[in-house]
Order: structure tokens, then C-alpha cells, then sequence
């Protein structure tokens, strides 16, 4: 069996059209698959980008391979929040909710915002403190509850 290659650019390319909460959530469960396993590598690689130059050369292969491969993860963070994005789109507009957009892409903003204090913070401790992470991460809590909820379990109107 095959990938339906049009089914995959109807469901994740493209904003254009409607489906049901149960494509959504095979939709989104996929996407979550893919980013859980960009995920694995990066937890691993993530404390070789702390490069102290006072007691590693300049040269460290591991923190270049880290680097490299943040550079691939942000790529395909980037591509499922897209797909994402273009996914839920279409549950809301099968719910009648407009703009479809705005609202579909609340939860990847909410993740990246969360990422992104998470980077932040050790580096910048001084400045902001480790409890300064947590209001980000009860918004992308809250923002990814309510999305699965309003597209993966709610009753069509």
C-alpha cells in the first residue's frame, strides 16, 4: 500500500477544503509522530550547543553536529507547523468558524514561544528566572488543549 500523495497535499499544502474531527486527528497525530522523532535527537544533541570556549576548542564536533542538526529541526518544526496550520484550517471551516487561520495557528505560535523561552532562559538566567518559562508553557498547554478539543472532539454544528 501506497502514500496517497494527493490525499497528503489535500490534508497538509493546502488550507482550501473541510474534513471531519476524525481525519484531524489522524492528521495531527502524524504530525506529532514526526515532530516527537525530530524531537528524540535533539534532546540529546541540545547540551553540546553550551560551548565554553574557556574549556573546549574552538572546534567541537559535537557542538557542530548540535548546530547542524538545530538548523534541520528548526526546518521541520517549521514545516509541520505549517501542515498543521493548513490542517486545522480546515476543521475549522468545517465548523463554521472564520477566520480559519488566525485561530489554526494559536497552538504552533504558543509552541514556538514556549521553545523559544525554554532556549532563552538558561542563557539569560541572570535576567530571567527559571519560573519566567512557565507562563509560556500553561499558554501552550491551554492553546493545544483547546485546539484538540474544538477539532478532535467537539460535535459538528
Amino acid at each position: 500500500m501506497g502514500v496517497d500523495w494527493e490525499r497528503v497535499r489535500f490534508l497538509y499544502r493546502t488550507d482550501e477544503g473541510a474534513i471531519d474531527r476524525v481525519t484531524w486527528r489522524r492528521g495531527a497525530n502524524v504530525l506529532a509522530a514526526i515532530v516527537a522523532t525530530a524531537t528524540a535527537p535533539w534532546l540529546a544533541l541540545a547540551p553540546h550547543t553550551d560551548h565554553d570556549l574557556a574549556k573546549t576548542p574552538l572546534w567541537a564536533p559535537m557542538t557542530a553536529l548540535a548546530y547542524a542538526y538545530l538548523l534541520l529541526y528548526a526546518f521541520v518544526g517549521l514545516l509541520a507547523a505549517i501542515s498543521f496550520v493548513n490542517l486545522s484550517a480546515k476543521r475549522f471551516r468545517a465548523l463554521g468558524m472564520s477566520p480559519p487561520l488566525g485561530v489554526a495557528s494559536l497552538a504552533p505560535l504558543a509552541a514556538f514561544f514556549a521553545g523559544a523561552a525554554h532556549w532563552l532562559q538558561p542563557r539569560v538566567a541572570e535576567v530571567f528566572p527559571r519560573w519566567g518559562v512557565y507562563p509560556f508553557d500553561l499558554a501552550l498547554l491551554a492553546a493545544l488543549a483547546w485546539t484538540v478539543y474544538a477539532l478532535g472532539f467537539r460535535e459538528e454544528a
